[in-house]
């Protein structure tokens, strides 16, 4: 692997300079199966950071901006862009610096079958309660989703739970319908109910997700390198799968599923490469650069106005 070895030497050299730190600490999800976690278990982030990696696992990606607030995160790997686009215009010091993966059906709203609601009569859900983590790319697929079934969310009472507590309240009764994302959590809610939409449907309507590499800018300013070999090894996992997915087994036990719906999963995920994402995402008018100016202004407050520029929030030097 001849860019872990350059990098770990540009790392090792960054530490002799006297920027070393002590320990990386970087965000994930559990039920949310990505190549990298064949890195992460197999410690090559470590070797070729030159640092411990300490990884911590998250409900949401709104507690991923908490922790990067508050010094105990460094790097949040695959936080969804809302949470990040709210971050941002809330004057969150964090940058956008890589996709992580893109999916298209890996969140979902699931509505309790007893219920007799379906798209076609989704108006009955207005005045009854529903679940959904808010402020994540869940929201945004729910908010995305009642638009496009004629639903005003204003008429319905939203319960903000993180995903496996919104399974449980779907399967009490508590709510009619739940909306999150993970492997098991979606499972559970299925067990009691259906989608609102389809995977053929919401693509019709134009609901897909990415979710993103953040970074704080102390940390990018200051450890720049091992930002960027952070990218490289991710990005080297996600090659190294394309070509040879024998270490599937890996994934499943780290990220806590069984290897059939990690397989499952997966199959909806697709991982940009660097030069896809300097193309598509990153480049002028592309997803990301549009998406999260759309994403900002549709959660945007009084409190938390849209940003004039969104490009400021982007930083791609890591990419090169």
């Amino acid at each position: 692997m001849k860019t872990l070895i350059k990098t770990s030497t540009a790392a090792i050299a960054l530490a002799l300079a006297g920027n070393a730190v002590a320990d990386v600490n970087v965000a994930y999800f559990l039920e949310w199966a990505t190549p990298n976690q064949i890195a992460k278990v197999e410690k090559a982030y470590d070797d070729a950071m030159g640092e411990t990696v300490n990884w911590t696992n998250f409900g949401t990606g709104v507690g991923m901006t908490e922790a990067m607030l508050a010094g105990d995160i460094d790097i949040s790997y695959s936080q969804g862009l809302t949470p990040f686009a709210n971050a941002v215009n809330a004057n969150a010091p964090i940058k956008m610096v890589a996709i992580a993966v893109a999916y298209g059906a890996a969140d979902d709203c699931i509505v309790r079958s007893d219920s007799g609601i379906t798209k076609a009569n989704a108006s009955e859900l207005e005045g009854q309660a529903v679940a959904v983590p808010l402020n994540t790319m869940a929201d945004f697929g729910f908010r995305m989703t009642m638009a496009n079934v004629g639903v005003d969310i204003s008429q319905l009472t939203i319960v903000d739970q993180e995903p496996a507590d919104a399974a449980v309240s779907l399967a009490d009764g508590a709510v009619v319908m739940a909306c999150g994302y993970g492997s098991n959590s979606l499972d559970k809610m299925k067990e009691v109910g259906s989608p609102m939409l389809t995977s053929a449907e919401k693509a019709a309507a134009g609901i897909s997700s990415f979710d993103i590499i953040s970074v704080t800018e102390t940390f990018a300013q200051e450890h720049p390198d091992l930002v960027r070999t952070f990218v490289e090894v991710t990005s080297e996992a996600n090659a190294a799968w394309a070509a040879d997915q024998s270490k599937l087994s890996v994934i499943a036990k780290d990220a806590g599923m069984t290897e059939e719906a990690t397989a499952s999963q997966m199959a909806g995920f697709s991982f940009p490469t660097v030069a896809e994402q300097k193309r598509d995402y990153f480049g002028k008018d592309g997803i990301a650069r549009s998406m999260v100016a759309f994403m900002g202004n549709m959660f945007a407050t009084s409190d938390t106005p849209a940003l004039a520029d969104y490009n400021v929030t982007i930083d791609t030097s890591f990419l090169d």
